[in-house]
C-alpha cells in the first residue's frame, strides 16, 4: 500500500512554507556572508517567496516534474533559492562543483538528460564547449546577466522578477525523485545517485539528534552544495527543523572561519577533517582570546577523522569534535559520534537511531566484534538512494540480500563503535571528495605524449589521500616539469581541481593481472615502499620499471 502524497512530504516545502505556517516568517532563515564582507540575510518568508518564483520560472519554462535541473555555481544565495524551488516544483535537483570541467560537466548533464542548467557569465564558456552534445539542454540561466543573451541563455533575475510568488506546491508521495548526486567509481564514468523526498525524516532526526540543531539554533555547514553534505545538511536538514543557517561564499581561510564562528555565534558547525587539519598548522595565536562560548557541537564527515584533531580540538578550542559517517548513497548519517556518547578518539561512533549496519566477511556473512569486514547496511531507511540512474545492474550489484555493501571497510568493537579501515576499491578520498582514477586516467591520455596512465592514492597529512599517477609516455618523448604541468592543469581543467595529481611518476609499463587490469595496489605498494603482496597473478614487471619520480613542483 502506497504511502499518500503530503505538501508536508515535500523537501522544497518543508524548508520554506512549512516553516512560516509554523510561525517562523520573520526569523532569520540564511546570512550568507560574502568574502568581501558582503553580507545578506533571509528570512523563512522570504525563502518561502523566492523559492515559489523560481518554481513558477520552471513551470513557465516548460519543466515538468521529475526534469532534472542543475546547478553549476558556487556559494550564492541563488543556489538555495533555486534548490528549494525547483524541488517545490518537483523537479529532480542536481548540484555540481563550480570548478568541474568540460568532461565531468558533459558527463553528468548528458547521462542525466538535463533540460535546464543555472551557472554564471564566466562559467558559460565551459557549457559552450560541449553544448553540440548535450541535445536535451533546452535552457540555460544565468544569475549575472540582467538581460536575455539568447532564446535559450536567460538572464536569472529578469525571469524571477516577471514570476508570480504564488506557485501551489503539489501534494508529494515519498518516493517522488527529488535531488541527484554524481559519484565516482574506479572504473567507469560517474554514477548517479538518484534521492527521494521521502528521506526528510532521515535527515531531520539526525539534525536534531546527531548535530543537535533545532529551531532558533545558528548552524554552519563549510561543505559545497555539490556534496551531499552540503544538501542533507546545508540545506534540507537545518531548515527543516527551523534554524538560521550562516553561508559563506568566500574560500578557505583560517582566521576568517575562526571570525565567523566566534562573530556569528555559531551554535553547531559541520565540517571536514580536511579543514581541521588546515587549521591545526595555524599559530595558536589565532586561537588565543577568541569567544566561543555560543559553539555547543562540532562535528566532521567526509573522512576519517584522526585522532590527533580530537585532541587539538580539546586543547585549543576547548571543543569535543564529533566524527559522522555516511555517503552520497545513504543521504544521511549513518553512524556518528554525537552528544551524550562519549568519543573514542579515530572512530566513527555508533549507528543512529533506525539504522542497523554489520561487518560482513567476503561470503555474506556476519563476522564478530574486533574482526575486519565489508560495512554494510540493513536496507530500509529513509534516505536510502532509489536507483542508480540508467544503471539497475549496478544498483542491484550493491546489495547482498537485505544489505547494502558501502565498499568501506570497517571493524566494530564490542562496545558497538565502528571503525574505519578502507575502501574495498580504489576511489580516491581527497578533501572529503570521492575521485575514480578511470576520470583521471581518461583526460591524461588525451595528452599526445601520454600512452597510458594509472591514478592511486598516496596518505596525505592534509587531504586525508592525495592522487598519484603513474604515466608511461609515447616513444620518443621524455619527461619534463613542463609535461607534468600540462598533466596537472589538463585534469583541472578537464575534471576538477580536485582531481588534480600532486605526485607524477614517470614509468616505462604498467603492472596487470592475466586479464588486463592494472594493479593499481601494486603501484601503491611500490610508491609507500610496502609490501606488494601476492605478485602471483601478475604480468612479469620489473622493479626497475618504476621510473623517475618527480614530486609535486
Amino acid at each position: 500500500m502506497s504511502t499518500p502524497a503530503r505538501l508536508e512530504d515535500n523537501l522544497g516545502f518543508a524548508c520554506t512554507d512549512l516553516q512560516c505556517r509554523l510561525g517562523r516568517e520573520s526569523a532569520v532563515a540564511m546570512r550568507w556572508l560574502g568574502p568581501d564582507g558582503e553580507r545578506t540575510e533571509f528570512t523563512f518568508g522570504q525563502l518561502a517567496v523566492e523559492s515559489s518564483r523560481f518554481a513558477a520560472v520552471l513551470a513557465r519554462l516548460g519543466v515538468a516534474p521529475g526534469a532534472r535541473v542543475f546547478i553549476m555555481l558556487p556559494k550564492l544565495p541563488e543556489v538555495f533559492i533555486a534548490f528549494l524551488g525547483g524541488l517545490k516544483a518537483r523537479a529532480v535537483m542536481g548540484p555540481l562543483f563550480a570548478n568541474f570541467g568540460d568532461d565531468a560537466l558533459l558527463d553528468r548533464l548528458g547521462d542525466s538528460r538535463a533540460c535546464v542548467l543555472l551557472t554564471r557569465q564566466s562559467l558559460l564558456k565551459k557549457v559552450n564547449r560541449i553544448r553540440d552534445r548535450l541535445p536535451d539542454l533546452r535552457h540555460i540561466l544565468l544569475v549575472d546577466a540582467e538581460n536575455h543573451l539568447a532564446a535559450d541563455v536567460l538572464s536569472y533575475h529578469r525571469l524571477m522578477r516577471e514570476a508570480s510568488a504564488d506557485f501551489v506546491v503539489a501534494p508529494t508521495s515519498p518516493d517522488t525523485p527529488s535531488i541527484l548526486h554524481y559519484t565516482s567509481g574506479s572504473t567507469g564514468k560517474p554514477k548517479g545517485v538518484l534521492h527521494v523526498h521521502g528521506a526528510l525524516p532521515s535527515i531531520v532526526g539526525t539534525t536534531r539528534d546527531v548535530l543537535g540543531v533545532g529551531a532558533g539554533d545558528v548552524f554552519w555547514c563549510t561543505a559545497d552544495p555539490g556534496w551531499v553534505t552540503g544538501t542533507s545538511y546545508g540545506i534540507i536538514g537545518p531548515w527543516a527543523v527551523g534554524a538560521t543557517q550562516v553561508h559563506y561564499g568566500g574560500n578557505f581561510d583560517a582566521g576568517a572561519w575562526m571570525t565567523i564562528l566566534e562573530q556569528e555565534r555559531v551554535n553547531v558547525w559541520y565540517t571536514a577533517p580536511t579543514a581541521l587539519r588546515m587549521l591545526m598548522r595555524e599559530e595558536a595565536s589565532l586561537y588565543a582570546g577568541r569567544h566561543l562560548e555560543a559553539l555547543r557541537c562540532a562535528a566532521s564527515v567526509g573522512e576519517p577523522l584522526n585522532p590527533e584533531i580530537t585532541f587539538w580540538a580539546r586543547r585549543t578550542l576547548g571543543k569535543e569534535i564529533h566524527d559522522s559517517w555516511f555517503q552520497t548513497e545513504t543521504g544521511a548519517i549513518m553512524i556518528a559520534n554525537r552528544p551524550g556518547l562519549a568519543v573514542r578518539p579515530g572512530s566513527m561512533g555508533k549507528v543512529v537511531d533506525g539504522v542497523e549496519a554489520v561487518i560482513l566477511d567476503s561470503a555474506g556473512q556476519p563476522l564478530p566484534p574486533g574482526q575486519q569486514g565489508r560495512l554494510c547496511l540493513r536496507r530500509g531507511w529513509h534516505s536510502m538512494f532509489a536507483q542508480y540512474l540508467n544503471r539497475p545492474e549496478v544498483f542491484a550489484s550493491r546489495f547482498h540480500g537485505e544489505y547494502y555493501d558501502s565498499g568501506d571497510m570497517a571493524v566494530r568493537d564490542a562496545d558497538g563503535y565502528f571503525w574505519f579501515v578502507g575502501r574495498t576499491d580504489d576511489v580516491i578520498n581527497t578533501s572529503g571528495h570521492l575521485v575514480g582514477p578511470f576520470e583521471i586516467e581518461s583526460v591524461l591520455m588525451e595528452l599526445s605524449e601520454v600512452a597510458e596512465a594509472a591514478a592511486v592514492s598516496a596518505p596525505d597529512p592534509i587531504r586525508f589521500e592525495k592522487v598519484v599517477v603513474f604515466v608511461c609516455l609515447r616513444p620518443g618523448r621524455s619527461p619534463s616539469r613542463e609535461l607534468e604541468s600540462r598533466m596537472r592543469l589538463h585534469v583541472a581543467n578537464r575534471v576538477s581541481s580536485i582531481a588534480s595529481p600532486q605526485d607524477v611518476v614517470f614509468v616505462a609499463s604498467l603492472p596487470r593481472n592475466r586479464s588486463g587490469k592494472i594493479m593499481r595496489r601494486v603501484l601503491r605498494a611500490r610508491f609507500l615502499g610496502q609490501d606488494e603482496g601476492d605478485l602471483s597473478s601478475m604480468e612479469t614487471w620489473h622493479p626497475g620499471d618504476l621510473g623517475d619520480r618527480r614530486e609535486r613542483v
